[in-house]
């Protein structure tokens, strides 16, 4: 078995996604740099489609940084990176060129801090990419190692985290292949891996000339950079030689030069690289030279135009630049196109097996198969069952998201769900409710960047970081509703959560007011759930009512009505209209057939049931457990949403026109209810009954 090569991605915590705002200071929780170490058989063997697997694999691996929402830059290259939450996004876009142009297992190691953990795990394990593992390392634990240098590079403290790296990652891993997060490859990795076997004597770093004039000291007077052979080296991709330095001593030679300088210097400007650059100037034998072709970096006045003739030529293209696509280089307007390409490429074209490189057997995979087994493919709701066992890519915090509980213990996220046809209600929601918010988007790739350009342009959702947008691609030909909505009620920070819809409007204030009550009502030791009344216009515009005496006067005048009152009666004729009209006192009111109100409730609250997607049942079944489970319903008397009219949905479309459709709910209904009997026993029994006389 040959060795294989492993990757190490270089993020800054504020190198962020091309047009995305960098985070204010002190607010990052990044890592850095990551590795992939990759290995190629000799032999067909197990492949290693397994996710996370403990025990190292006879297999090609790679170590890189965490992916960020980087995509396509090239048809046939794939690029990834990793990082704190902030950079997930363009580390997930470089891991792609990787991926896509390769023939080998990846192996990432991946430093990060426990949020961007949080993010790249549930990423890849969503994404169940063939022949990948990713290992974690934890960024905090590392800081110690190089807080002590001053750095001046915007990356701050994890721009120097790749100087660590013979200590942190395996002692078994001998050698890995280090990237930062701004570059897409344009080849298969395998083929700089390659490049190890080129290596000679006690060379032990593979780097590519730096391509600008920074360290030959003359871009402004009085410039003064670190040591540096010539033009110095660029660290945006490193081949090294982890256990040949490990023996060099690699960390002592590296911090006995970095004290060295700095009583001169100061500071770094350009994080490790300044360090690499002047152990290098004392050591010049450690380097074996890449071309150019590995590292072509679009920074301003780059001599990156000496490295490729044809677009066949590149090999790696690197966004050094902190201008990133809006960078001044003569083509760049070509690499910008493949780059926002890149971007748009379906992800889930990577879950293909690869050819001559069978997967080793995971057990997640190996349960999901041994369901859809189960199924029979002639069922005529086949495409039903099969939805609820679909693994759907998922990346969380998709934008900057900061947000601490109110330290009362009464704070209240507002829970929602929504595809590319809501997203003009984002910005009316943020301005009615000022509380944390959680957002599940269904989104294609392409849209998912039409998103990211849409809340870049808009100042009221820039302006909102307590509102957490986790983006759930779309695979199959339904809309996975519920668990849209369990995917972002998993994802608040506050013990209480308001269970809505992205086309209601919460009355103005109903954020402090649903924190009062809170208390009043005791939910935090009771098993309630406080209902927010829910009504509906017709107009598109609306003068918002700004109390409840203002709502009835509308109710009235017929510019308002109770929700659905004139298509489904029963979804919301318990919350009892006419008693809340006159009510100055929260009161309870009693379960009945198909009621699907809009609830708060403790985060710890049961999961909405997945076998529900599209339209029909989906609340209706999640109401029907919370009262099973003697959940008390109260309606709140100085409380009320309004739902916004729009175009009917696609799936509601499907519903009405397609018999087979209301068929197949009707069947899930029925199971449904058969799966509460066994569950709960006698106390579910009478939702059989009050399904019957309905």
């Amino acid at each position: 078995m040959m060795e294989s090569p492993c990757l190490c991605l270089r993020w800054s915590p504020r190198r962020t996604a091309p047009g995305t705002r960098p985070p204010a200071s002190g607010s990052v929780r990044a890592w850095r740099c990551a590795c992939v170490r990759w290995r190629r058989r000799t032999a067909p063997s197990a492949g290693s489609s397994a996710w996370p697997r403990a025990e190292p694999q006879p297999i090609a691996e790679a170590t890189t940084p965490r992916p960020t929402p980087w995509r396509r830059a090239l048809e046939t290259a794939r690029t990834f990176g990793l990082a704190s939450w902030q950079a997930t996004a363009p580390s997930v876009g470089s891991s792609r060129s990787w991926r896509n142009a390769r023939r080998n297992p990846l192996h990432f190691h991946l430093i990060a801090d426990s949020i961007a953990e949080q993010i790249l795990a549930t990423l890849f394990q969503t994404w169940m990419v063939p022949a990948v593992r990713v290992d974690f390392y934890n960024a905090d634990e590392l800081k110690s190692e190089v807080s002590w240098i001053p750095n001046k590079h915007y990356s701050g403290i994890y721009g120097l985290m790749k100087l660590v790296l013979t200590k942190t990652l395996p002692a078994n891993l001998e050698r890995v292949i280090v990237l930062d997060t701004d570059i897409t490859f344009a080849t298969d990795i395998a083929e700089l891996w390659a490049v190890f076997h080129k290596f000679k004597g006690q060379q032990v770093l593979g780097l590519v000339e730096n391509q600008s004039d920074w360290y030959l000291g003359n871009l402004w007077k009085n410039h003064r950079p670190w040591p540096a052979l010539g033009r110095g080296y660029n660290t945006g991709v490193i081949l090294l030689l982890l256990d040949k330095l490990r023996k060099m001593k690699w960390e002592q030679m590296w911090r006995l030069t970095a004290e060295r300088e700095l009583m001169g210097m100061l500071s770094t400007s350009l994080a490790d690289q300044d360090i690499f650059n002047a152990v290098i100037k004392q050591n010049p034998f450690l380097v074996y030279q890449l071309p150019c072709f590995w590292n072509v970096q679009l920074s301003d006045h780059t001599r990156s135009e000496q490295c490729y003739r044809d677009v066949s030529d590149l090999k790696v293209i690197h966004w050094n630049s902190p201008k990133k696509l809006r960078v001044k280089n003569k083509h760049v307007e070509f690499f910008r196109n493949l780059y926002l390409t890149f971007l748009e490429y379906d992800g889930n074209l990577l879950r293909r097996e690869l050819f001559g490189c069978p997967s080793e057997a995971d057990v997640n995979s190996e349960n999901l198969q041994k369901q859809l087994s189960e199924l029979d493919e002639d069922d005529l709701c086949y495409e039903f069952r099969r939805e609820r066992f679909t693994v759907h890519r998922t990346h969380l915090y998709f934008l900057h998201y900061e947000y601490e509980p109110a330290a009362d213990s009464t704070d209240v996220t507002l829970v929602a769900q929504l595809s590319m046809d809501r997203l003009q209600m984002l910005e009316a929601i943020c301005k009615h409710w000022e509380g944390p918010i959680s957002l599940a988007l269904y989104l294609s790739d392409a849209e998912a960047q039409q998103f990211l350009r849409y809340a870049q342009g808009s100042e009221v959702l820039m302006s909102r970081h307590n509102v957490g947008y986790h983006i759930v691609y779309k695979e199959g030909q339904f809309y996975p509703v519920n668990l849209l909505r369990n995917v972002a009620m998993k994802h608040i920070s506050t013990p209480y959560m308001f269970l809505s819809d992205i086309d209601f409007l919460p009355m103005y204030g109903l954020y402090e007011y649903l924190r009062k009550s809170v208390i009043q009502l005791d939910l935090a030791n009771t098993k309630k759930a406080m209902i927010v009344p829910a009504f509906e216009t017709l107009r598109y515009r609306l003068s918002f009512p700004k109390s409840k005496a203002e709502l009835l006067s509308m109710l009235d005048m017929g510019t308002l009505f109770t929700f659905r009152y004139h298509v489904w009666t029963k979804g919301h004729a318990p919350t009892n209209f006419a008693k809340w009209r006159t009510a100055t006192t929260p009161y309870r009111v009693e379960w009945e057939a198909d009621f699907e109100p809009y609830v708060v409730v403790r985060r710890d609250c049961p999961e909405y049931d997945r076998r529900f997607v599209g339209f029909g049942w989906n609340k209706v079944a999640h109401i029907m457990e919370l009262d099973v489970q003697e959940y008390e319903f109260i309606v709140l008397p100085n409380a009320y949403m309004i739902h916004m009219p729009h175009a009917p949905s696609f799936d509601i479309t499907k519903f009405r026109s397609n018999k087979q459709y209301r068929i197949c709910l009707k069947t899930l209904k029925e199971e449904f209810q058969q799966d509460m009997s066994r569950r709960y026993g006698f106390a579910a029994l009478k939702y059989l009954t009050a399904e019957n006389n309905s």
